[in-house]
């Protein structure tokens, strides 16, 4: 029996990953250590840490359609 979910909008798997972080002359900067490409800013602590996440779904998610299908599989 094939279990699928077909999902619209955001992607609601969670995945811990580590930002790095340091206080620049106005804002917040931060990148993920384990996709040191994303890196964004914010005012505080926790918008940047709600722009990290925003970044990663964003990169995530590209080019996949609004309704789409998830599994979670092991690799």
């Amino acid at each position: 029996h094939e279990s699928t979910t077909i999902f619209t909008g955001r992607m609601t798997m969670k995945t811990k990953m580590t930002m790095i972080y340091w206080k620049g002359e106005k804002f917040w900067l931060g990148k993920l250590l384990e996709h040191p490409e994303i890196m964004t800013q914010g005012k505080t602590l926790e918008e940047l840490e709600e722009n990290i996440k925003d970044a990663y779904l964003l990169m995530a998610m590209d080019e996949v359609p609004e309704e789409h299908r998830m599994r979670e599989i092991a690799i």
